[in-house]
């Protein structure tokens, strides 16, 4: 089953639990949208979480055009853009046939939108966006970016891609993601005004979290340590297939040699010509089926480079995940310490060495007025740390509990798709190696015959 007749099939899942439910679908108002947010990370749901986008849209990536123009220094330079199109369910439904709505999008908005979205959802395993230039690569395959039979696969992924986010029971609802489909003009200002910027962590923050943090969650420390077997062994396999697909080619191109000697051979001979011109025929086309193999080959191996590339994706909520609880960790440990002043403060017994410690010692204690004031800045203090434990620590449970519902979801999604590329994957390998024994078997008839 292909990933459009995987989205299909969830589509009709959906509309069918809709029915049995008696539910109608409910468009919210940005007011309700706002009253639903939790922390921020649903400002932008536009309707129930049980309704995906797919559902109620068509979206393909239906063609690729290079053009030329001038970057943001003036310079002039050439690039690739995509034309989205779009079209209302309800009017297919209906049995009518609309033309659909369409937009161009550069790749670069397409990364736009994925960072806007791995901002806004951080418990989310966001799908990834095709390369943006060729990896494991084989001779015979080009690597610029450029190149028309890169730029078709990638307009594939980047259909892919929208695919996936429209399904998906979150992010399908995004309001950005609508403005992306549907809105040409004015989209960036739109994601900007969100300010998702401000909120992304510095990776100097989440490196720092990754090595200090004491209590992390052993399901994601576990999660985060396969994400990272995952990637490598996705890429060990890219790398074999690209060296056999490089020792392949130069097999099959090879066999072009006996159909070049057999035609050669056949002039000279009268009772053997005719079969020896056949089977070099045979050789030949055997010859020239490589090509179109490999194109198909190339199909699987950009489904495994996709989840090479969901490993990053799933490591990243892992590292948001050591950041929040790292968070929570030094929020607590401020708080103590704010509660450990203020019980020596009103004892007078200091209990571990500190510079203000000695410097009453040495000079005598504070006068009562200042003692009194620092004990009233210490009480607002501790409330105020008390407050931000418990958001750290509410923000920290949310974060798992959705976190780890997603990555049970994705899991189930992965298992599917890379079991069923892999059995098409070998499916096609055997039909290659029959239509090699069917090649020679014909090759024998015509020597037979001869």
């Amino acid at each position: 089953m292909t990933l459009c007749a995987c989205v299909l099939a969830h589509q009709t899942h959906q509309e069918e639990k809709m029915s049995e439910d008696g539910r109608e679908e409910l468009v919210g108002t940005d007011d309700d949208s706002e009253n639903m947010a939790v922390d921020g990370s649903l400002n932008n749901t536009m309707v129930e979480e049980g309704c995906t986008l797919l559902g109620r849209m068509e979206i393909c990536v239906a063609e690729a055009e290079k053009r030329s123009g001038k970057n943001a220094v003036n310079m002039q330079e050439t690039f690739t853009v995509y034309l989205i199109e779009t079209r209302p369910m309800d009017a297919v439904a209906d049995g009518r046939n609309p033309a659909p709505d369409s937009l161009w999008r550069r790749y670069s908005e397409f990364e736009l939108l994925r960072n806007y979205l791995i901002v806004t959802y951080p418990y989310i395993v966001v799908p990834p966006l095709p390369e943006k230039r060729a990896e494991f690569v084989w001779h015979k395959l080009s690597a610029d970016n450029m190149d028309p039979d890169f730029v078709e696969r990638r307009r594939v992924g980047l259909e892919n891609f929208l695919l996936r986010v429209a399904s998906h029971p979150v992010l399908s609802n995004d309001k950005i993601l609508y403005h992306f489909l549907t809105e040409e003009q004015g989209w960036k200002e739109v994601v900007y005004e969100t300010g998702f910027q401000a909120k992304a962590d510095s990776w100097l923050r989440a490196l720092s979290a990754t090595f200090r943090v004491r209590n992390p969650d052993k399901r994601f420390m576990e999660m985060k340590q396969y994400s990272d077997e995952l990637q490598s062994h996705a890429s060990q396999l890219l790398r074999a297939r690209a060296k056999v697909a490089d020792r392949l080619y130069g097999v099959y191109k090879v066999h072009g040699n006996y159909g070049r000697v057999f035609s050669e051979w056949s002039a000279i001979e009268r009772e053997m010509g005719d079969g020896l011109q056949s089977a070099g025929h045979h050789m030949d086309a055997y010859a020239a089926s490589i090509d179109d193999i490999l194109e198909e080959e190339e199909h699987y191996a950009d489904q495994l480079k996709e989840y090479l590339f969901y490993a990053e994706a799933l490591r990243a909520v892992c590292r948001k995940h050591e950041l929040t609880q790292f968070e929570l960790e030094m929020a607590s440990q401020d708080l103590i310490s704010k509660k450990q002043q203020r019980e020596e403060l009103a004892t007078g017994i200091v209990r571990t060495f500190s510079f203000k410690g000695m410097t009453n010692k040495l000079f005598g204690q504070e006068a009562p007025e200042q003692r009194e004031a620092r004990l009233k800045l210490l009480e607002e203090l501790i409330v105020e740390g008390e407050e931000a434990v418990k958001e750290k620590t509410v923000e920290c449970e949310e974060h798992v509990e959705r976190a780890w519902v997603d990555m049970q979801r994705f899991k189930e999604q992965k298992d599917k798709d890379l079991r069923e590329a892999l059995i098409n994957f070998a499916v096609m390998q055997i039909s290659m190696c029959k239509k090699g024994i069917q090649v020679w078997s014909n090759a024998k008839e015509c020597f037979l015959k001869m």
